[in-house]
């Protein structure tokens, strides 16, 4: 199979090293920061000392507008059984997706499947008796997926997102980050694409499917969801993918690193990584947001930190490298 790869590829993630090596190290030179002071992750906290704001009534508040749940992860317990700490009494991983919404922006941007899910972390810091929720602002969607900032179903989108916060989160109200959002220093989207036989293609994505799962274990990865969007498209009579499916994936030390000193990181993690296909085309499009976006975003500056995210870019990328070639 041919590898076709698309946008640089030198040393990127997901939350999930170069492609020779398993860890590249980041450039020395201090990002600088970019004009723009419109933030890529907003923070909603709320007042929470009795307690009855938790990841579950969040979860609620979000199905009753009408959006399905992919996953509400508990990463607390496993940041203190594998790091022994934890800097939090609250720690989950939420992944959504409102099936009427994406069904719409695939029609207009079929790498739609880098939000489809979303992502959002849930935490409370430990000892403290708020609540926050941080999520990814419509510029930083249009950015990452390159649609027009002023795409009206991403703003409606997002208008939904934040009236759902406040209806779970009465008292509640977005915070400002101390941090400006600096340059990225490589692509926002990993690329792939594999050619795909007229005839064979099923099987093809059954053994990419089964190898890919089964090396993501080995290097450290967890599927945290797996959403067959091309499902849903057919339901709503809209047949324009042979197949459309996306995997939430996450690698434990990545986000227990960052979420030392940036709790918000949620919003990229897990990421989202989308498999699909056009019925009239023979290739197999593969992407997920890099980890420029989580050093950009959140001006990301310190040497571990930007180690850990580059060498589990370059993982990913060493694994759909091998798959697809």
């Amino acid at each position: 199979m041919k590898l076709l790869v698309k946008g640089m590829l030198c040393a990127s993630l997901i939350v999930t090293g170069g492609i020779s090596q398993e860890v590249v190290k980041p450039a020395a030179k201090a990002p600088a920061a970019m004009k723009s002071t419109t933030p890529d992750i907003e923070v909603f906290t709320s007042e929470n000392a009795d307690g009855k704001i938790t990841p579950a009534s969040i979860e609620e508040a979000f199905k009753e507008a009408g959006f399905v749940i992919s996953a509400n992860r508990d990463m607390n317990g496993p940041f203190v059984k594998q790091f022994k700490e934890s800097g939090f009494d609250i720690y989950n991983l939420f992944t959504l997706y409102k099936p009427d919404v994406v069904l719409e922006l695939v029609k207009k941007y079929p790498n739609v499947g880098l939000f489809a899910p979303m992502s959002m972390s849930i935490y409370t810091k430990k000892g403290e008796k708020t609540i926050s929720v941080s999520s990814l602002t419509v510029e930083a969607m249009s950015k990452i997926m390159k649609t027009p900032s002023d795409d009206k179903t991403l703003h409606d989108l997002r208008t939904l997102v934040k009236q759902t916060l406040k209806k779970a989160m009465p008292n509640g109200s977005f915070e400002t980050l101390p941090y400006v959002q600096t340059e990225a220093k490589g692509e926002l989207v990993t690329n792939f694409s594999m050619e795909m036989d007229p005839d064979e293609w099923e099987d093809q994505l059954e053994e990419f499917k089964m190898g890919f799962e089964g090396e993501l274990a080995p290097k450290g990865f967890v599927i945290a969801g797996h959403n067959n969007l091309g499902d849903d498209f057919k339901e709503s009579n809209y047949e324009a993918f042979a197949f459309y499916e996306v995997y939430s994936v996450c690698k434990l030390p990545v986000i227990y690193t960052i979420a030392k000193t940036r709790p918000e990181a949620g919003a990229y993690a897990p990421c989202s990584l989308y498999l699909s296909k056009k019925k009239d085309e023979d290739e197999m499009q593969i992407g997920f947001p890099s980890v420029y976006n989580w050093m950009s975003s959140m001006a990301i500056d310190s040497t571990e930190d930007m180690e850990v995210l580059e060498a589990a870019q370059a993982g990913m990328n060493k694994i759909l490298t091998g798959l697809t070639e």
